[in-house]
């Protein structure tokens, strides 16, 4: 009798464990890290024109990807109430109960220190820097503070959310200059459509849970005029890039078609009676092209690698 019950659950833990990697996967949000360490390599390659070492790229992408890890941690923790009125997050390990909080907030430590070790071996003071501020704006000032309070948390955290290109750029020439700060100008400004675009299709959930976005606070029409703005402003940003030889012919083409795209979607929010439709549109595009003006980033800096 003693022998099966040990036996039961013996396999009771092998059949857990799976499950609580999963979770602790799931924690993190991978698939934000994985949009991150594109727009990272982005700002890598940028700076890196063609000088390519291997040290500082490792760091810089392991570095980041841990940081944001752990932001995402500590961010599960401190929206679990909240999630656990939203349709989209209601599953999380943390409103489950399959994590504790003194477990995820201790593996948010452990990323985080793991990341900033990282970057401090292998980058420089300003990148670790750059790194750590994006990370205290996300959990301090936009997670704890702005999401709860403000309309304008949004604005808040488009700021941490343009900071990983900007990490990577700096890990190259440790330097905040004249592409730093077109980076995070361009990626501050990708931020507000993209997310604003999110919160109308997702409009019931915000509502539900209190969260005072935009689209929540003053209508979705007015969300729109704001998506038309930002996008509008977003063009010539990008294009600067490439104005400035920054970037190459290829980066401004797809700046240009990418960001002729989107104003196109923006403007035709206007005449369709299917907001939520035209919301995912939005944001799909949104991905699409910062995606996009990312990589030829990466390919424009590799050519001379490989000639």
């Amino acid at each position: 009798m003693d022998h099966a019950a040990s036996a039961s659950q013996h396999d009771d833990r092998l059949i857990s464990a799976p499950s609580r990697w999963r979770d602790l996967l799931e924690l993190t949000k991978p698939g934000i890290i994985g949009g991150n360490l594109i727009a990272t390599l982005g700002g890598y390659f940028l700076a890196a024109q063609g000088q390519f070492e291997w040290l500082s790229f490792v760091a810089v992408m392991v570095g980041i990807a841990l940081i944001i890890a752990s932001g995402c941690a500590c961010n599960n923790v401190i929206d679990r109430d909240i999630d656990a009125l939203m349709a989209r997050t209601r599953h999380r390990p943390l409103v489950r109960g399959s994590i504790s909080i003194t477990q995820a907030l201790g593996v948010s430590a452990l990323l985080g220190v793991s990341g900033v070790v990282c970057l401090a071996l292998g980058t420089n003071g300003l990148t670790v820097a750059l790194a750590v501020i994006g990370w205290g704006v996300y959990v301090g000032l936009y997670s704890l503070y702005m999401k709860r309070r403000s309309e304008y948390g949004t604005l808040v955290g488009s700021l941490s959310g343009a900071m990983p290109p900007v990490v990577g750029y700096c890990a190259v020439t440790g330097q905040f200059d004249s592409g730093a700060i077109m980076l995070l100008v361009i990626f501050c400004l990708w931020q507000m459509p993209h997310s604003y675009a999110i919160a109308i299709f997702r409009y019931a959930d915000y509502r539900r849970a209190s969260i005072p976005v935009l689209p929540v606070v003053r209508g979705v029409k007015m969300a729109k005029h704001h998506i038309l703005g930002y996008i509008v402003a977003f063009i010539p940003a990008s294009l600067a890039l490439g104005l400035a030889s920054q970037a190459g012919a290829g980066y401004l083409c797809v700046a240009l078609t990418m960001g002729g795209y989107w104003l196109y979607l923006a403007l035709r929010g206007y005449r369709l009676d299917d907001d939520v439709r035209w919301a995912k549109q939005v944001f799909g595009v949104s991905i699409l092209t910062i995606t996009a003006m990312s990589l030829v980033m990466v390919l424009e800096s590799m050519v001379p690698m490989w000639v």
